[in-house]
């Protein structure tokens, strides 16, 4: 199949998630919006049975898709569905199971398999239940250090990404008191470049201002609460300065947000999880997306999880799934974009 030119349609794949979950929900309403089948070309890997059981609970019946038979051969103008599993599964809403994770796993390694062979331009993954597929066949915490790994990518970026704000994590899902030794001066320069890499590279900003922030309060206040930031953090910074660099910090993280510095940059690098992702999901979660920056192909998600509590309720919203469509459409599209000779 032919490579899909910049004004062309990007192939995008998508899996369930958690069938449990409300990916299967969000999914199937995102791709209701006819908007969406203007923009891409959608290929959701999972099996034809979840979707229809969901389909007809929600009384989405006007809801169609096709199935491909013919490995990559997928239909332009359709809802493309790949049958990653043919043993039924039971379905039951809000009660996550080993059973459940597995296809998620499935529907998973599948899509990474045809993005490998080039079938694919990109994916967006619907939410997984970490408890539910961790284990000896899947040792991680996450999409991201899955795909890092799979992908052979030396290091990622979790980006989240926004209308206001662009925020980037140096480590994600780790337990607080693991935290500080994985601040490490080649760590933190290394999730800086990624940063601005992928700035430059799939937003088109050409010079990005990029703010630090500090691992402890006060950002260390001056060494009175933890050395990291005087050795480790403001060295990498001055050092990427030197080099003309727009990053800027290492900045207290409750006062940078507190008093509204996170408008003036396009890029804020968290030290760890909550402490980036609180404030974007209470200023941004509205219209928030996953971007893993620095593999070689595009993958988004949807900045929530599988939301047991409403699953199976027709309650779930599916904005954020279909931002994170839209956005995989895009940073496709600039990526094959060809190069300004100047």
């Amino acid at each position: 199949m032919s490579t899909p030119t910049p004004q062309g349609k990007p192939r995008i794949g998508i899996t369930l998630g958690d069938l449990n979950g409300i990916g299967p929900e969000v999914v199937i309403k995102a791709l209701a919006d006819n908007r969406i089948l203007n923009a891409i070309t959608p290929v959701i890997y999972g099996n034809a049975r979840v979707l229809s059981y969901y389909r007809k609970l929600m009384n989405l019946e006007e809801f169609n898709y096709s199935q491909v038979r013919t490995r990559g051969q997928f239909f332009p103008k359709a809802v493309n569905v790949v049958n990653c599993w043919e043993e039924e599964i039971k379905i039951t809403p809000g009660q996550p199971s080993r059973e459940t994770g597995r296809a998620a796993l499935m529907g998973l390694r599948q899509v990474v398999e045809e993005v490998k062979e080039g079938l694919l331009d990109g994916f967006v993954t619907a939410p997984i239940d970490k408890n539910s597929v961790y284990g000896d066949d899947f040792p991680y915490h996450g999409h991201t250090e899955y795909l890092t790994e799979t992908f052979q990518a030396t290091e990622s970026l979790m980006l989240m990404v926004g209308e206001k704000l662009k925020v980037g994590l140096v480590t994600e899902h780790l337990a607080l008191n693991d935290v500080s030794r994985h601040i490490t001066a080649e760590r933190v320069e290394l999730k800086i470049r990624l940063f601005e890499l992928s700035l430059k590279s799939d937003f088109l900003i050409t010079k990005p201002k990029i703010a630090v922030l500090g691992l402890n309060p006060h950002a260390g206040d001056e060494g009175l609460i933890g050395n990291e930031e005087n050795t480790v953090i403001k060295p990498v910074i001055n050092d990427l300065k030197s080099k003309g660099k727009l990053i800027f910090g290492p900045f207290p993280a409750d006062g940078f947000f507190g008093s509204g510095q996170h408008d003036k940059y396009d890029g804020i690098l968290a030290m760890y999880h909550d402490q980036g992702l609180i404030p974007f999901k209470y200023i941004d979660f509205a219209t928030g997306v996953n971007f893993t920056a620095g593999l070689p192909t595009v993958r988004t998600s949807p900045d929530h999880g599988t939301a047991y509590n409403i699953a199976g309720k027709n309650m779930a919203d599916e904005g954020s799934v279909r931002r994170a469509l839209f956005l995989a459409a895009d940073i496709i599209k600039r990526r094959m974009a060809p190069l300004d000779p100047q």
